[in-house]
Formats: C-alpha cells, structure tokens, sequence
C-alpha cells in the first residue's frame, strides 16, 4: 500500500514510490528533473511515525541532543523547559545562513527527494506531517529558495534550515502556483529535519546520473575515431583483456566491439597512440568510479542518518557521527579524477585527427585554399576545457575545517565535492563534443562510413545529418554546440 500525497498531480508517468530502503539514485533523479510525481510507501510512513512517537517518549527520561539541548559545542547545554517550545525554530533561524546565490530548481528538488526517502527509512524521530509537506511540494511546482553555500560535508544544515523555514511561513516558495498552507513545527522536528546530508546527496545523485551517460557516450566518439584513422582493433581483442579483467577495462573493450562490428582486421599500425591502444585501460577506470559512486548513493539515499537516532523498536537513541559523508566525498573525488584521465585521451585522439600520417588529409582537416585552418581551433578549445577539469578535479576531500569550538574537527568537503563534479561533466562534454566533430568530419572527407548494420552506423548517420557538412574556414562553435547534443543523444546507443 502507498500513501498518496493530496497535491500529487494526474500525470502521464508512472510515480516515484519513495520508500525508504530500496529508492535509487536513478529515481531521484527522474523526481529532480523530470517532475515526476512521488508516493510514500505506507510501510516507510509507519516507520516514520513510529519514530517520531518513541521521540516523544525518549525525551522523557534522557536528555536528547538537539530536541531537549543545544547543539554543536552547546551539546552540553540543557535548554529549560520555560524556552523549550521555541527552541526549534531558533535552531532554524540561527542555521539558516545559507550563503552565496541560490541553487537550481532541479538540485533542490533532488534535495528533497532524498530527505523525504531518509525520513520514510525511520530514524529521524520527526513528525509525518513534515515529510507530507516536502512530498507535496515535489508533487507541485514549488521548491524553497537555498543558498549554494554552507555545507562542509557534516551535515546540509543551512538548506535543510532553509527549507524548514519555508515550511512554515517565514521564507518563500520559488516556482509556480500558490503557496501551500504553512505547518508547524515543534521543538524536536527541527534539528530531525537538518541532520542530513539531502542536498549533497542530491546533487552527486544528479552528478552521478550524468557521468553514466557521458561515459557511455564516450565509447560511441571514441569509436568514430577508431574508423577515421584506421586504428587497430588489436587492442579490444577479448583475449587482451580476460588476461588483466579489471570490469570497466573489460567493459569498455566489448563496447567498443559491439560498436565498430567489425572482426579483428590486419593492423595499419604495429601499435597506435595511446588514445587508440590504451582505450579501455584508461577509461575503464571511470567506468568503475562512477559503478561505485552508484553503490555509496544507494546507501545514503536509503540511510537513516540523523544524529541522533531514534529506535523505535526500543524507545532507545543514539548520539552518532552517521552524518559524516566521508564516503561519498571521495568517491565523488575518485570520478572526477577518472573523468580527466578519459578527457585526456579524447584529446589526444583528437591530436591524431589532424595529423596527417593517421587520416591521408591534409593537416587540420583543412580543404579549399592553401593555408586554410581547417578545424585546428578546436584542439584549443579541447584543451581549454580540459584545463578546467584538471583544476576541478582537485580532491575536495584534501581539505579539512575545525568548527564549533573545536569540537567538530574533521570534515569530509562532499558538498564541495558534488558540486564539482556537476560542473566538470558540463565541461567534459565540451571536451568530447571537439573529437565528435573532427571524427565526422574526418570520415566525410575520407569517404568512410560504419558498417551498415552497426550501432556506430546509426550514430554517424545522426551525426551528419546535423553537423554542418561545409569543410570551408568558418566559425566552429556552433558544431560544438551541435556536438554537445549529439554526445547527450549517443548515451542510449
């Protein structure tokens, strides 16, 4: 059975069951940027109301941190019962310091997915009525405004106070429609609401969804210049790799197979440059990166994290460190760091695209008048792209933070790190959208095409139908752009 959320509008997609225990990255994406509608999966609401009743009783009989004490180096206070029903919203209104600009429609709405699936995995001790609120406004097109910056990877305290406040009257909603009616809140629902790392999880949930898709379109460019310079197919042979069969090494290899549908031929080349011979070595390790980065979202999205726990089965609580995203943090550090080395490699196919001694053509891919530059600007924008990759591919684990009087000295930066990982994809597909286009160009002006029949035929079929096929001087970037569309499209070959 299911609880269906009275804003949950008629759609024509199937709903997202957010349950607590077996909700994926996949589906908190769909909820983020395709608005689809969710539903809570009734045993998960029983569990958050069974949580949020033993919360009531716990306090009776032990000081509870948060809920009957202040927090962070305040943990030792008790708050006296005079001033114990609005130490909640003071908790929210201190943490609400969210900095900076405000974040994405999409990364909130990833935000809340994940908060309302922890609530629903019990633990939180919080109030059903909250997670009903944030469901329906998934199910709207309404999101709180949150600020970029405040989280160090310990916990989204700020947005999640942000939003806090947004749920009960005192900051606004963002998007279209009216605003719902506000809850209330009382004074344990606050830090319930806050210890969690949503926003965080959110965004490496979205950052995640993409890399698997720009990975996978990877293999489909990489292919294309296999054709373009008559690369050997040596090095994809199955036997290559069942010798050394680290998975995504292995992966890779029989994409690339499958792809090009050609059997092993005579080699051009003894051996190929290491864009070409060392594909699947280099880039099997993204492959399994973003594998695992997958596994860590599937247990923090399903986690019931918030410090501290409320066993309901019980009436027991426990004062915890599960709020620390130390896995998550690195690896999304270890994606970003296997995306440049794949990123790398593109470029230096795309380096041999406009040698002449791999493709027959003259240098650039150039054609009409002496001197014509042909597509050489391109290896600079490439590279320009790629340069900012390298920069953020730096570990944001690396950092630390000493707050809260010292009592909280360790930080994971998994927030840092999300966030750069949303940004160097954008930057990757720039990077692949470069080789696509001097590929296609490359096989044009040899007069080559895939074997009919294969997945790379469909490709370079789509390929040229929209890339400009004038090889004259002109302006590129507007190929790119066309590119940058084209690697989006190839993720489902």
């Amino acid at each position: 059975m299911h609880l269906d959320v009275s804003a949950a509008p008629t759609a024509a997609v199937d709903p997202v069951v957010l349950t607590g225990w077996s909700t994926t990255a996949a589906e908190v994406v769909r909820v983020a940027r395709g608005h689809v509608p969710v539903l809570l999966d009734e045993v998960g609401r029983q569990r958050l109301d069974a949580s949020w009743q033993a919360a009531q009783r716990v306090v009776l009989h032990r000081p509870v941190y948060g809920r009957t004490t202040g927090v962070g180096a305040n943990r030792m206070e008790v708050v006296d019962a005079e001033s114990l029903p609005e130490h909640g919203l003071r908790l929210l209104r201190s943490h609400a310091g969210g900095l900076g600009g405000l974040l994405t429609e999409e990364q909130v709405r990833a935000m809340l997915a994940v908060r309302v699936n922890q609530l629903l995995a019990g633990g939180a001790g919080l109030r059903p009525a909250v997670a009903e609120a944030l469901a329906a406004a998934l199910n709207s097109r309404l999101f709180p405004a949150v600020h970029e910056f405040g989280a160090i990877g310990t916990g989204d305290l700020t947005a999640l106070a942000e939003t806090g406040l947004t749920l009960i009257g005192e900051r606004p909603w963002l998007g279209e429609g009216p605003a719902p009616e506000p809850i209330t809140l009382d004074s344990g629902d606050a830090l319930a609401l806050m210890s969690s790392n949503a926003l965080t999880i959110g965004i490496a949930a979205l950052a995640w969804h993409e890399a698997h898709r720009l990975l996978s379109a990877t293999h489909v460019v990489t292919a294309l210049s296999f054709l373009a310079v008559d690369a050997s197919h040596e090095p994809l042979a199955e036997r290559v790799h069942a010798a050394r069969p680290h998975p995504g090494q292995v992966q890779t290899a029989a994409e690339l197979r499958r792809l090009l549908g050609d059997p092993l031929r005579p080699a051009a080349r003894i051996q190929d440059p290491f864009g070409y011979r060392c594909y699947p070595q280099v880039h099997g390790p993204a492959l399994d990166a973003a594998a695992d980065l997958g596994k860590v979202l599937g247990v923090e999205i399903n986690a019931a994290a918030e410090n501290p726990l409320i066993d309901a089965e019980n009436d027991a609580v426990y004062h915890h460190g599960g709020f620390h995203c130390a896995h998550l943090g690195q690896a999304l550090d270890r994606l970003r760091l296997s995306l440049l080395h794949t990123g790398q490699l593109s470029t230096a196919r795309l380096a041999s695209l406009v040698e002449p001694k791999f493709t027959g053509l003259r240098p650039f891919l150039a054609d009409g008048a002496s001197g014509s530059s042909g597509v050489m600007i391109l290896e600079y924008g490439a590279n320009s792209a790629l340069a900012d990759m390298r920069t953020l591919a730096e570990l944001a684990s690396l950092g630390n933070a000493v707050v809260s009087r010292g009592t909280e000295e360790h930080s994971s930066f998994a927030f840092q790190s999300a966030r750069q990982s949303l940004e160097t994809l954008a930057s990757f597909r720039l990077v692949l959208a470069c080789e696509l286009v001097a590929a296609v160009r490359a096989l044009r002006m040899r007069d080559l095409v895939p074997r009919p029949g294969t997945p790379l035929r469909r490709a370079y079929e789509l390929a040229a139908a929209r890339l400009n096929p004038s090889m004259t001087d002109r302006q590129l970037s507007p190929d790119v752009e066309a590119g940058a569309e084209l690697v989006e499209e190839f993720a489902d070959f």
